[in-house]
């Protein structure tokens, strides 16, 4: 049996493991895309020590005293918009993004109506990972280097 993570809010002493657990998850996104300036491989240690003191909740997964994954989120009235989910890439397939997905729509879910997300268009185990936990694709975009990304959203509120 495969040990649970401990999911937490971050705090400013977790902003380097962040940063390293985010850039060996998005190394092979970087591959995938031929395009090694993916913007969370190019975000520096002061952006993400100024996205945790700032308005963003961002969660970290711990196995021990390991950080091996990390999210954010950030509401904008009704819509909350997650980012940067990212899993070790030896902890990848156990079901600790999945783990991470549901604790930032916990954290932010009774303050609003949706949740979106972008992924890489051509990540098929990420948008496997998103549709099953109720995501559904909405449109396509591309990040500022062009490559292609799918947006996803997930109601959780017919009040809305």
């Amino acid at each position: 049996m495969t040990a649970r993570p401990l999911i937490a809010p971050a705090t400013p002493a977790d902003a380097g493991e962040i940063l390293t657990v985010q850039l060996a998850a998005y190394l092979a996104e970087a591959q995938r895309y031929a395009d090694p300036f993916l913007p969370p491989l190019t975000e520096t240690l002061d952006e993400i020590r100024a996205v945790l003191a700032g308005p963003q909740t961002v969660l970290t997964a711990r196995l021990g005293h390991r950080l091996v994954g990390s999210v954010r989120v950030r509401v904008d009235g009704v819509i909350a918009a997650i980012g940067r989910l990212a899993v070790a890439p030896d902890q990848q397939g156990r079901g600790i993004g999945g783990r991470l997905l549901r604790a930032v729509e916990t954290v932010a879910g009774a303050r609003v109506c949706r949740f979106t997300l972008f992924t890489g268009a051509e990540s098929v185990q990420s948008r496997r990972l998103y549709q099953r936990s109720g995501y559904r694709l909405v449109g396509h975009d591309k990040d500022p280097n062009g490559v292609p990304l799918a947006l996803l959203e997930k109601t959780v509120s017919s009040r809305c």
